[in-house]
């Protein structure tokens, strides 16, 4: 079995950029005949090479429902078993755009500053003259 170090170390996409491509932007009907026609060990590395990029997390979890755990865990170790159990896990619906609190911004300035007046004292000039 493969360490989770291990994992991180090879860590290269096992599939072509283009294919990569194609299932980021499949709907989930497209994405699962993409998928078939992946090997399984490939298909639970790739699942663990997606799950380790935040913007790819969800293609990684629609990956992993279609791996064994046994792969997996093979490949991933805990990461693989964690994937696995979230992408076991019902989905949850998203929520709505407007439950979010409204962003407000400050019309105020956010600071104010002293204007910096570099004034010669009497003395100071004086000193700059006779010498």
């Amino acid at each position: 079995m493969f360490s989770s170090r291990d994992a991180f170390d090879n860590d290269a996409c096992p599939v072509g950029e283009e294919l990569l491509g194609q299932m980021y932007r499949a709907n989930p009907n497209g994405l699962s005949l993409l998928v078939a026609n992946v090997s399984p060990d490939i298909r639970a590395r790739l699942a663990l090479f997606c799950y380790r990029r935040s913007h790819l997390h969800a293609l990684a979890l629609a990956i992993a429902t279609s791996c064994a755990e046994r792969e997996l865990v093979f490949f991933g170790g805990r990461v693989g078993s964690t994937l696995y159990a979230l992408s076991r896990e019902p989905v949850r619906a998203a929520a709505p755009h407007g439950s979010r609190k409204p962003i407000t911004l400050s019309t105020k300035p956010l600071s104010t500053f002293v204007p910096l007046v570099d004034e010669l004292d009497d003395e100071d000039f004086g000193d700059v003259v006779t010498a």
